[in-house]
């Protein structure tokens, strides 16, 4: 049975968050008051939603607004330093980061809306934000053209970075144009990234080795680009308000009139693709485009199975939210920390403006596993003891940045624990196998030798 899923879109025209069911279209709450740029919308760990917001093109100063699942109006507002574009939380929502237009990147801690860390990332505006599927590292994209990826323990850790010779991991700049969107596959530090550029280029990226894989020219700028989870394919909306439909490992005929590496396209005449989301397990695409009409694809027969009227104007934001997560997570917040509370729902505080200075002093490096640099160690192989060794020991740290490694630390530990299941589930059943291949092995031996014996008997 298909797990009930939203679609949760806004834009930057003031026309509210829309938000429909997105296999049977019903029509859910729709949120007031919002005007997002791209890639400023989000939902924080299941538990409600936040955007960045900007007014006026030339204004100085952006705003960042909550909303929760059962209102439609604002409940808390926060005034950044600088305005934000991007805006992006971690899977468990406790930290959100965001861009700004002066090419800094702001992590905050949602439950005490506390801002952890500033750095100048870019030398221009960040376009986009997005964590790798373990939350150890951040990927930003930039008007400079420039994709580079971040460590959050090198972002906490003065002394790692002092030693190192460059504060990112990578920083890839081979785009000439502005970056206007990015995605990131599975597989931790081995994953691929994809980036799309104003350039009409959309170029895949190797985590693991730091290298650009492949290169693709497109017939119109790209905006948008949705990863197929299978990662054989990835989708591009287009300017053209086409989709087009790229290999990464799928085979692709050299001599088709759309270019080296382009399977095809989805077109529905509308007009620019702002936007792309995929359901969680592949089956339906999801796009906005500047003619205020969210589309819902089947990505196996490529036709139109829904089509959702949002406002008049662009769409830029698409979101997919499973409701089992919204059911468990919603209205819920650690009683601990502070919060604001209307209604009988509880979110957090807002965010801060500037960090406090004596604060910023109690974030100090985080000691992590000690791995010999030459040896190449997988993560997978890590032992569940020396996880949990390493989760009491950053406990006992306390600080922001011990914070985020023991929630990367847990994670692991929950991930190992089901690959040692699943290797005993295997052995099992190959034991299984095993033992009833050898019985029935001796059995069918001694059928043999019984029937030979009784057969000398007769014959003598």
């Amino acid at each position: 049975m298909t797990e009930p899923e939203l679609v949760i879109v806004s834009s930057p025209t003031d026309a509210g968050i829309g938000c429909w069911d997105l296999h049977t279209g019903a029509e859910h709450l729709r949120y007031r008051t919002c005007s997002s740029p791209s890639h400023g919308l989000t939902c924080v760990g299941g538990r409600f939603l936040a955007s960045s917001q900007l007014r006026e093109t030339k204004s100085s100063s952006g705003s960042i607004l909550y909303w929760s699942w059962n209102k439609p109006q604002v409940e808390v507002k926060s005034f950044p330093a600088e305005p934000i574009n991007p805006l992006v939380s971690n899977s468990e929502g406790t930290y959100i980061a965001g861009g700004g237009a002066s090419g800094e990147i702001y992590l905050w801690q949602v439950a005490t809306g506390k801002l952890l860390k500033k750095w100048h990332a870019h030398y221009r505006a960040v376009t986009c934000l997005l964590f790798n599927d373990d939350q150890s590292l951040l990927i930003s994209g930039s008007e400079d053209g420039s994709v580079r990826v971040w460590s959050l323990i090198m972002v906490f850790d003065d002394l790692l970075r002092g030693k190192a010779r460059q504060p990112y991991e990578f920083s890839f700049s081979e785009h000439s144009l502005k970056v206007t969107d990015v995605v990131i596959g599975y597989g931790g530090a081995n994953a691929i990234i994809v980036s799309a550029s104003e350039d009409r280029t959309c170029k895949v990226w190797s985590l693991s080795r730091g290298k650009l894989l492949r290169s693709i020219v497109f017939p119109s700028i790209i905006d948008a680009i949705a990863l197929d989870p299978g990662e054989d394919v990835f989708y591009a909306g287009g300017r053209d308000g086409k989709i087009y439909i790229a290999a990464l490992n799928a085979v692709a005929d050299p001599n088709n009139n759309y270019g080296l590496h382009i399977l095809g396209f989805l077109s529905e005449q509308s007009k620019a693709i702002t936007c792309l989301a995929l359901s969680t397990d592949g089956s339906l695409l999801i796009s906005g485009s500047e003619d205020g009409m969210v589309r819902v694809w089947n990505t196996k027969n490529h036709n139109i199975t829904r089509i959702f009227r949002h406002a008049k104007g662009t769409i830029n934001n698409v979101v997919v939210v499973r409701q089992s997560s919204l059911m468990s997570n919603r209205g819920t917040m650690n009683s601990q920390m502070p919060s604001v509370k209307r209604h009988g729902v509880s979110l957090p505080p807002p965010l801060e403006k500037c960090a406090n200075s004596a604060d910023e002093n109690d974030y100090k490096a985080v000691i992590g596993p000690r791995i010999d640099p030459d040896r190449c160690v997988e993560a997978s192989y890590i032992s569940i003891q020396s996880l949990s060794n390493q989760i009491l020991e950053l406990q006992r740290q306390g600080s922001a940045a011990a914070e985020m490694e023991i929630e990367r630390l847990k994670l692991d530990r929950s991930r190992s624990m089901q690959m040692i299941q699943q290797w005993e589930t295997k052995f099992q059943s190959l034991h299984q196998f095993c033992v009833t291949e050898l019985l029935d092995g001796e059995k069918a031996g001694n059928a043999q030798g019984h029937s030979l014996i009784t057969y000398t008997s007769k014959t003598r």
